[in-house]
């Protein structure tokens, strides 16, 4: 296959570059380069070396950076589960205050509701006794007032009575002229 039938956008790359590249033999390769099925790769000594120099730079950080970020992990892993533990504590905690609380709330409104409801009824009862004493005194006053107005009628008659009998005996004695003995 070559780069030509991969199509115009990647011909045109590989112009692009063989333009930037000075140089005619590296334009010339660039243009005619087959692709291949699969990358070819060679093992020699270069991958021999640079295995060991992973290896050993494994080997050197593995103390120095790994062991120490893999503690610093857990230890944030064990403080973040024991934050989870005690939030989830407090929340259970809060929860329990919460129903107390509501318990406790009830249990004084159905108290003051109680207490409420008994000053009513004595509040009533003692209304009702007021009421009752006012009228016994209200009553005893107009009985008392009645018989003391029935006392002064009583009184003026006898003393009418006693005027109308001195009066009518002067004026039978003025009329008549005589005295009475």
């Amino acid at each position: 296959m070559q780069i030509a039938e991969l199509g115009a956008g990647a011909a045109q790359v590989f112009s692009i570059a063989g333009s930037i590249i000075p140089g005619g033999p590296l334009r010339d390769a660039l243009g005619s380069l087959p692709l291949a099925a699969g990358p070819s790769v060679d093992f020699d000594l270069t991958v021999m070396v640079q295995a060991l120099l992973f290896l050993g730079l494994a080997w050197v950080l593995k103390p120095l950076l790994f062991d120490p970020m893999i503690r610093v992990f857990e230890e944030r892993e064990l403080r973040t589960d024991g934050a989870r533990a005690e939030a989830r504590e407090l929340e259970e905690r809060a929860g329990e205050l919460l129903e107390r609380y509501q318990r406790e709330y009830e249990r004084v409104t159905r108290a003051a509701s109680e207490e409420r409801e008994r000053i009513r009824t004595e509040t009533s009862k003692l209304e009702a006794q007021i009421l009752s004493e006012a009228r016994d005194r209200a009553t005893r006053l107009v009985d008392d007032g009645r018989l003391a107005i029935a006392a002064e009628v009583t009184a003026l008659k006898l003393e009418l009575e006693e005027q109308s009998t001195r009066l009518a005996k002067d004026v039978a004695r003025t009329v008549l002229g005589r005295e009475d003995r």
